[in-house]
Parts: C-alpha cells; structure tokens; sequence
C-alpha cells in the first residue's frame, strides 16, 4: 500500500511541472488518482535526467538512468520515495517491464538524438516515451478487456505528445536543441532545419505545423474511440484529458501555426470552461465518442451538418433529448468560452 508520503511526493512533481494532466487526474478515483500521481513523478524524474545536459555528461546521464530503471524494476535498493513508489506500484499492478524497459530506452534516447528523419523513427520513439505511458495508466486502472483498450491508450498517448511537440517548437530548439517535427515532413515544404533553429518562420512552416495537427488529430480520434473501455469511474478524466490536450491545437491555430516563437498557454479559465461544457455534455450523453467530437476542436471528416439545438458538432443517433433547460444550458455552455 503507498504511504502518504510517497502519494505526496508524486502529487507535489506533478503539480508543478504537469498542470493540464494534473487538472484531469484530479477528477479520477482515488484508486487510481494516487497511482497516477506516482507514475507522473515517475516519468518526469527520468525526464528530468535527459534535460540536465549543461549539468550533467552523457556518460553520467546514461548511468543515472540505468540506476532508475533497476530501482524501478526493484531489481536494485533505493531510498527515493518516487522510485520506492514507483517498484511497488508496478509489482502491485503487474506492470510490464517490457513497458518500462522502452521508457527508460527512449529516455536515453534523448541525451543525443534530436532529430527524427521520418514520422516511423518518431513514432518509435514515442513508443517508449507516450505510449508506454499510456499502457502503464491503463494497468492502474484495470479495465475490463485490457486487450480492446491498450490500442486507443497507445494512440491517445502519442496524440498527447505529439500536441506537446507541435506546442514547444521553438521552446525545444532553444532550451534542448531539439527538432521534433519529421525530415520527411519538413522536405515535404522544402523547409531545412536550420530554419527552425533560427526561428525563421513562414508559410512552408505554417503547412508543416498543418500536416503535423492533422495527422495528431487521426491519433486522437483513434484514441478517444477506446476510452469506453476503461472503468466507467475513469472514462470522464480520461476525456477531459483528451479536450484539453488537443484544445492546444485551438491555440496554435490562432497564432497562424507559429509556435516557433510563440508557445501557446492553457489558460485556468479556459481549463474551467472546457471542464464545464465535457461535464454538461457527459451529464446528457455518456458517450466519450459523442462529446469529444461536440466539445474538443478536432474535427470528424464525417461529420453530417451541426445540429442546430446542440451547438457545434453532431447529435449522437439515437440518443433522447432532454428537458429544453438542459439544452439550453448546453447552448450556453457552447457560448461562454468559444474564443
């Protein structure tokens, strides 16, 4: 059973350092809620090893790195309350080493690869560093058929890194060096990294950044298809996950695709907003499918035309109306926070 201390800890690193995940994992049960926070603190602890390169040698990097993934494994003592956490989570939960040997993998990854030079050798990498994630999340929330919903995990968790990257360009150039945008997509537009690495943004940049939403936004429509296979407790934060997640391609939007020397915020009122429109829409519906295509940004290439009493996307077939309050609550709801 975790400590108080340890749940904690973990609560603690990801209050500062995950904001959006945090406003979401707050809403789960605690059964799952104090797990998640020590996974967080988990995964940042690695993180945070990869991005002390002006601290830290390689060679020091690597070594810190395997000493977590044998403290994670519990193959090796530790007196971090986060690692200590972490072994006993994953030997409570049955969590793969498989998936924590792929973490720790692509974490060393990133001490000197920092560019990817086609969509396949990122999605390899994000394998490790979302992906896995996402398995390990949906081990502590033991849905029913694991197999039906690890696929959409695997996909939701490389839609919300992928939001994360096309977030922070210009942030990843110059705190890490990094380009995370793929060659392949970049010689698509006859854009050459050195432009990105002077913060040179124009219009073929704009068409990468456009490419790149489209293909995250086929990731979340893949992943948000599954969430009805997890705990019927754990489907709503998992929802209001993927609205705020994919509510940053909102902001990049609006910014012409530049984030190159922008990176956009989500704001606590807009969290608030988008918080109230999924639970309204939750409260009628219960379809994760359903609101995500009414509330969050990402388009549905079939969608038939708006319904005119819901707002902005499609009336789930089937499904009753309620009382002309509700509805006109949600048309509200639709209103306030449409910027």
């Amino acid at each position: 059973m975790l400590n108080e201390s340890q749940v904690e800890a973990g609560k603690d690193i990801q209050q500062r350092t995950g904001k959006t995940f945090y406003f979401a994992t707050r809403l789960l049960p605690e059964r799952v809620r104090h797990a998640t926070y020590v996974l967080y603190a988990f995964f940042r602890v690695a993180d945070e090893v990869v991005d002390a390169e002006e601290t830290a040698p390689p060679a020091q990097q690597r070594e810190r790195l395997e000493r977590l993934r044998a403290e994670a494994l519990g193959s090796a003592e530790t007196d971090d309350p986060v690692l200590s956490a972490f072994a006993e989570l994953r030997a409570r939960y049955g969590i793969d080493a498989d998936d924590v040997n792929v973490f720790i993998d692509a974490m060393e990854s990133d001490i000197e690869k920092d560019r990817y030079e086609s969509y396949e050798e990122l999605e390899a990498y994000m394998d490790g560093s979302a992906s896995a994630v996402g398995r390990m999340m949906t081990a502590v929330m033991r849905p029913d058929d694991p197999e039906a919903a690890l696929p959409h995990a695997t996909a939701l968790g490389q839609a919300f890194q992928m939001s994360n990257f096309l977030r922070d360009v210009g942030e990843d150039v110059v705190e890490r060096d990094r380009v995370y945008l793929p060659q392949t997509t970049l010689d698509r537009h006859d854009v050459d990294t050195e432009q990105l690495l002077d913060l040179d943004f124009d219009a073929r940049v704009a068409d990468v950044m456009r490419d790149e939403l489209r293909r995250t936004e086929s990731l979340y429509r893949n992943g948000v298809a599954g969430i009805e296979y997890l705990p019927a407790d754990c489907q709503f934060p998992v929802l209001l996950s993927a609205v705020l997640y994919a509510d940053h391609h909102r902001s990049i939007r609006k910014l012409d695709y530049d984030t190159l020397t922008t990176t956009p915020e989500l704001g606590f009122g807009r969290k608030l907003t988008l918080l109230a429109k999924t639970a309204a829409y939750w409260a009628v519906w219960r379809d994760p499918v359903a609101v995500f295509k009414t509330v969050s940004v990402v388009p549905y290439p079939d969608d038939e035309e708006l319904d005119a009493e819901f707002g902005p996307g499609s009336t789930p077939v089937g499904r009753s109306r309620r009382s002309g309050r509700v509805s006109g609550w949600l048309r509200s709801l639709n209103r306030w926070g449409s910027d």
